[in-house]
């Protein structure tokens, strides 16, 4: 029997929107119907709908048609909080990009907002549901380590992109909420939570240097400490080291920090009684030296362990990043599945089933970030209120166009 596909429609056609849009109109997806995008500048919009033949719109367009489902926020990160409030309010079920919002108590908000309408509210990253990390939970679920004990999760790179001479100088970035910790939380968060569940508890620090100045020559204040606010709100945290106890029992450390160098250094494994679990870089899906690694310990004879390569169980690994965009020039993350979450929302609403990056999986991550920083303000530790359920796992062996069962489950 078939299925009427959902109507989906973005707002913000900016860097990111590119991937979302290949994956939702070029993926194959039959549950999935884009009408058309939105921006704040035009031209851009322009460009994306006639690169992938949907509808140019604006904002008030995509949020009075009737037959849009679900609209997808692509804006900048200090607009999430705004946007996705728009959205919720015209009666719309929301996707945004992440995070949920540049503090807890506006993600906290729409959180309750959706909630209180009947609305489906879903959030990025959704990396977990590529190939890599849905293979990693298979492993663990099936025992390859033994029990687990202790994750570790780390992301560390030279990030001043606002401080970059090839970057534009943005005014809000570097503000709280733009920083390397809620932007790159997610990705991490949401793959230990994918494999062990929610954390319980968290203690940690948190900090800004304030001895940095303005490297971008386009920025006014050239050579100029950087300010302590940005447009009235207070700078983000450049380095974050938290401390989590999961709800399971395993204990794991969060590393955040963008004062290093390039390239990046991620870092993500869970070791267990029997054996270490690697996982690739996050923000990947999988595939094109983002492999999945098991360390089994020695034996009681010569007690050597052995490292194995696990080929992929499931679908959804990046596609080869040297083919180019079809816009024909640099398109950040062009090569990903980006946009998964959304077509398992679409599924989720015609099914009637939970979605799988549900609102309290997004709401976590900011509750744990902000209880985060409170540790380091407060010296205590923080129990969690948000318990988000560990998202359902995709069923593996599905590849190619088929691959889409995968996610009508």
């Amino acid at each position: 029997m078939s299925i009427k596909p959902v109507k989906v429609a973005l707002i913000g056609s900016g860097n990111i929107s590119y991937t979302y849009l290949n994956t939702l109109c070029n993926g194959g997806f039959n549950i999935i119907d884009v009408v058309g995008c939105s921006d704040i500048i035009p031209e851009r919009s322009k460009a994306r709908a006639e690169l992938f033949g949907i509808r140019q719109m604006t904002n008030e367009e995509i949020l009075n048609d009737p037959e849009i489902e679900i609209v997808i926020n692509t804006t900048q990160l200090w607009n999430h909080e705004a946007v996705t409030r728009q959205i919720l309010e015209a009666g719309k079920n929301a996707y945004s990009e992440k995070a949920m919002g540049h503090n807890y108590p506006g993600a906290k908000a729409n959180y309750d907002l959706a909630k209180a309408k009947g609305l489906r509210f879903g959030c990025a990253p959704d990396c977990y549901m590529g190939s890599a990390f849905q293979t990693a939970r298979k492993l663990l679920d099936d025992g390859a380590i033994g029990k687990p004990l202790v994750a570790h999760a780390m992301c560390y790179r030279g990030y001043n992109a606002h401080c970059a001479p090839d970057y534009p100088a943005d005014p809000m970035a570097g503000s709280a909420g733009t920083t390397i910790t809620y932007d790159m939380a997610g990705y991490y968060l949401n793959i230990l939570i994918n494999m062990l569940g929610p954390v319980n508890r968290v203690s940690g620090y948190t900090r800004f240097y304030e001895d940095n100045v303005y490297e971008n020559p386009r920025h006014p204040d050239y050579k100029q400490p950087v300010k302590t606010e940005v447009e009235g709100i207070r700078r983000g945290d450049s380095l974050l080291l938290g401390a989590l106890e999961f709800e399971n029992g395993v204990y794991g450390s969060l590393t955040l920090c963008s004062e290093g160098f390039f390239p990046e250094t991620p870092r993500m494994e869970i070791l267990g009684t029997h054996g270490i679990l690697t996982m690739p870089d996050p923000n990947y899906f999988g595939g094109w030296d983002n492999q999945v690694y098991i360390t089994r310990v020695g034996n009681a004879v010569d007690g050597k362990n052995e490292v194995f390569r696990v080929p992929f169980t499931h679908g959804f690994s990046d596609t080869d990043p040297k083919i180019p965009p079809l816009s024909g020039k640099r398109e950040p993350c062009h090569n990903s599945w980006r946009g998964l979450a959304v077509v398992d929302m679409a599924y989720a609403i015609r099914r009637g089933r939970p979605h799988r990056s549900s609102a309290e999986l997004a709401l976590h991550t900011v509750e744990i970030l902000d209880c985060i920083e409170k540790s380091c303000k407060d010296n205590k530790v923080y129990t969690l209120q948000s318990r988000p359920e560990r998202p359902a796992p995709l069923a593996p062996g599905y590849f190619g166009a088929v691959a889409e069962t995968a996610l009508d489950t």
